[in-house]
């Protein structure tokens, strides 16, 4: 939230020294809060995500396959994990460059037919998904 907020009101925030600000606090944990300002204060630049900085990356990585086992077994048996379940659901769509944008623009066209972009041509589309399935080619309204 911050770094979008830099972005939109022009501020040059240094993160890895307002992450320090947390350290007295008691929520946060200071080895975590090192990992935080070590990602933020590397010369490459910024991550775009925590998750998707080194030392998160790797963590994830090795608790990734418990993680996708809890969730599952938790469906299967009837018991409710949504923050498991979201949080992982965030992570996977956070790491594909599309699907979350392109689910939800099949999701919109789907429900209210609002329309979707396609990557491999120019246009503006709609699905007859009640119809026979095909695919159209949206004429412009507006």
């Amino acid at each position: 939230m911050l770094t979008a907020a830099a972005k939109e009101y022009g501020w040059e925030l240094k993160l890895d020294e307002i992450a320090s600000l947390w350290r007295a606090g008691c929520i946060i944990r200071a080895e975590l809060l090192d990992d935080i300002m070590k990602a933020y204060a590397t010369a490459d630049g910024q991550p775009a995500n925590l998750l998707l900085a080194p030392a998160f990356a790797e963590s994830i990585a090795g608790a990734l396959p418990a993680w996708r086992r809890v969730v599952s077994t938790a469906v299967q048996l009837g018991i409710p994990v949504p923050v498991f379940s979201a949080s992982l659901a965030y992570y996977d769509g956070l790491r594909r460059r599309r699907l979350p944008a392109a689910l939800t623009q099949g999701l919109r066209d789907l429900f209210g037919a609002h329309t979707y972009n396609r990557v491999d041509i120019d246009g503006t589309f709609h699905t007859l998904w009640g119809e026979d399935k095909s695919e159209i080619e949206a004429v412009d309204t507006h």
